[in-house]
């Protein structure tokens, strides 16, 4: 009687041991909870990219920020008569106020020269510049404003310009205006058109308010980002430089580019049609600062590194459960076609293996670059799971065979990774082939038999 109750449990656990149905369903517990480290992981990857943010703010902190080049404005104070009530009675003052004339014609010469700066494992873009902006005013439509030409108070105009970061200038910029050179001064009064503004004021009497030239060079660095403003009814932009991967953005893309391995070249040429602001105003000391019109009306370049690792990393991070799972399957079909169980225990460390693949590719990456942390990793990991094979099968043909495995799915997601714009159609693909493997290799595997 014990005899006949042992003999049923022996049975169910055989069948437990050697049913492919709770092999299948093992497996697919075990890539549901790799993904627990897989995802901490992620964790890891943003932490580190964080870190590089950090330090890359650190070092514009120090050097200066991306700069963004403003103006200039000329600001023509100019006299209004106004009525007031006091003390019941409408008495009648003088009072000054503002009028402000965008550029008739603007154009910018830039010649930038990027360098790549370390902090520790971590680099980051600088630039000097020499920046030269020309142009000229128009004589003031003060018609339509419905002011007359002797309430402008030309002796007292004013060019006003900005850049995002004043650390960025290496000397004191010369205004050659109408005639004159105005050394430009910082502007600290509020009610100064710019927040990190710069002034010269000039004296426009000699023209009477008639149409006059400007010129004025900034020598500048920053980091990352030159970007303009386009103030002018007319803008027109250059920029050129030694990097061979800038990056073009704003409400307006470069009429005309060239890159190449020396360097890039760059225009703009753009009319007033579409931009957020009007050509004179006045009063409104706040019109320029808009953030949405400065978006609207901004355009430049990014001087990035050609290879951001941790997106990278991210990226191929993402594709852990399929590298895992079609492992996994590839194993499974192995143990089958061979008729050699594997315990499940060896499965867990194979899974662990794979795991901490993804933090090897991490650190080599932050010091050798993501090309050759991958091939590091991926060569380490294929090696190390092939030789367990072999010891486990105690085959070296099986165990080269499931090296040739795995290098074809490390190769695959590589490919995917460089082929950002492709990926999903290789992947796509690539996917479908490895389908119609699995479905060749499985056809002669009696599944009902165990």
């Amino acid at each position: 009687m014990i005899q006949e109750q042992q003999n049923p449990l022996r049975s169910i656990m055989d069948w437990f041991k050697e049913s492919i149905t709770v092999k299948l369903v093992f497996i697919g517990i075990l890539v549901l909870v790799l993904m627990i480290p897989s995802s901490l992981i992620g964790d890891l990857i943003r932490e580190r990219s964080e870190r590089q943010d950090d330090m890359i703010k650190e070092v514009a902190d120090q050097w200066s920020g991306s700069q963004t080049v403003k103006g200039p404005v000329l600001i023509i104070p100019y006299r209004k008569t106004a009525k007031f009530m006091e003390n019941g009675k409408e008495i009648t003052k003088e009072v000054i106020e503002t009028l402000y004339i965008l550029p008739e014609n603007l154009k910018i010469k830039a010649n930038v020269k990027p360098e790549v700066l370390h902090r520790g494992m971590f680099e980051t873009v600088v630039y000097n510049s020499a920046i030269r902006l020309t142009g000229n005013f128009a004589k003031a439509d003060v018609a339509g404003l419905g002011l007359t030409p002797d309430q402008l108070m030309l002796d007292k105009a004013r060019l006003e310009f900005s850049i995002s970061d004043l650390k960025g200038l290496k000397n004191n910029p010369v205004i050659n205006a109408a005639g004159m050179q105005v050394v430009a001064e910082p502007s600290f009064n509020s009610r100064d058109l710019f927040a990190n503004g710069l002034k010269g004021n000039i004296n426009l009497a000699a023209t009477s308010g008639n149409a006059f030239n400007f010129d004025y060079t900034l020598d500048l660095k920053g980091s990352q980002e030159l970007h303009f403003l386009h103030l002018g009814k007319t803008t027109e932009v250059e920029v050129d430089g030694k990097w061979s991967s800038p990056s073009f953005d704003g409400r307006s893309l470069p009429d005309k580019r060239e890159i190449d391995s020396s360097g890039f070249k760059a225009s703009w040429k753009m009319l007033y049609y579409n931009r957020p602001y009007p050509q004179q105003w006045v009063n409104d000391n706040d019109l320029l600062n808009g953030k949405k019109k400065e978006d609207d009306a901004s355009f430049g370049v990014k001087l990035r590194l050609p290879v951001d690792q941790y997106q990278k990393i991210t990226r191929t991070s993402k594709y852990a459960i399929l590298i895992i799972l079609l492992t996994f399957v590839s194993l499974l079909l192995t143990e089958l076609i061979r008729k050699q169980r594997i315990h499940a225990f060896n499965y867990i460390l194979i899974g662990a293996a794979m795991t901490i693949y993804y933090t090897l590719l991490l650190s080599f990456s932050e010091q050798v670059g993501y090309n050759f942390a991958y091939l590091i990793a991926s060569v380490s990991t294929i090696g190390l799971i092939s030789v367990f094979i072999a010891s486990l099968l105690k085959n070296k043909g099986a165990a080269a065979l499931f090296a040739l495995i795995l290098s074809i799915i490390y190769i695959f997601i590589f490919v995917i990774i460089q082929l950002e714009d492709l990926a999903l159609l290789i992947g796509s693909i690539a996917l479908f082939a490895i389908v119609a493997l699995l479905m060749y290799f499985s056809r002669k595997i009696n599944w009902d038999k165990q």
